[in-house]
């Protein structure tokens, strides 16, 4: 029974690299489309996310099984019970993505000046992804708490997107909509990152039974 159990576990770490994946693929889409003011790429975001929303059905159900075929308890049952939170925040990192790309197509091709800190913004944000899922697989509590700390730098760069777009507005009103555009993406960026953190915390919780929140 054990084996089949382990079988299950396996494929249930797959299912959620497979997932973490498609985060990283759709926020870099999303990244890119912003950066090169590529509306056509931008539209390419909305069926990733609904990959993401499938695979989340696919996950949950496995998860799912598992609690009701096997029984599990202690650190088997912390390990799927995190699972289950973990893809929650995934998902909604895929809808974040989405709303970003949603943004970039009514900017109409218009690139952000600051491009080089929106860019740093999202690469720190699929670091995050990638390690908050690694971690989970690798039931690695220094990487989770890595992640947590590494939130810091996605606040630094909203803080200076933020500054710099103030700055913005107060030279030149009359483009202030653009400027708030700008601003609600550099806002999902760091909802993306406050997610990670999310699936960081539930990972430490796997490992540790104990669940830290901010």
């Amino acid at each position: 029974m054990r084996s089949r159990f382990d079988e299950q576990l396996a494929e249930l770490n797959k299912e959620l690299i497979e997932m973490g994946a498609l985060c990283e693929e759709v926020i870099a889409m999303v990244s890119q489309a912003l950066t090169a003011g590529d509306p056509e790429k931008a539209r390419k975001v909305a069926p990733l996310d609904a990959e993401i929303d499938r695979k989340e059905r696919d996950v949950e159900s496995l998860c799912l099984k598992l609690l009701l075929q096997q029984q599990p308890v202690a650190r088997d049952l912390r390990q799927i019970s995190a699972a289950l939170k973990m893809i929650t925040d995934m998902e909604r990192i895929g809808d974040q993505a989405e709303d970003v790309a949603e943004i970039v197509c009514f900017l109409n091709g218009r690139t952000p000046e600051d491009e080089g800190l929106m860019t740093e913004m999202a690469r720190a944000t699929i670091k995050m992804v990638t390690e908050s899922v690694d971690a989970y697989v690798k039931r690695d509590i220094l990487l989770a708490e890595k992640v947590v700390g590494d939130d810091d730098t996605v606040d630094r760069y909203f803080d200076q997107v933020k500054n710099r777009l103030i700055e913005k507005i107060a030279q030149d009103p009359g483009d202030g909509e653009y400027a708030l555009d700008l601003l609600m993406i550099a806002k999902y960026f760091e909802r993306i990152g406050d997610h990670a953190v999310n699936i960081a915390q539930w990972v430490i919780f796997s490992v540790t039974g104990t669940h830290k929140e901010d």
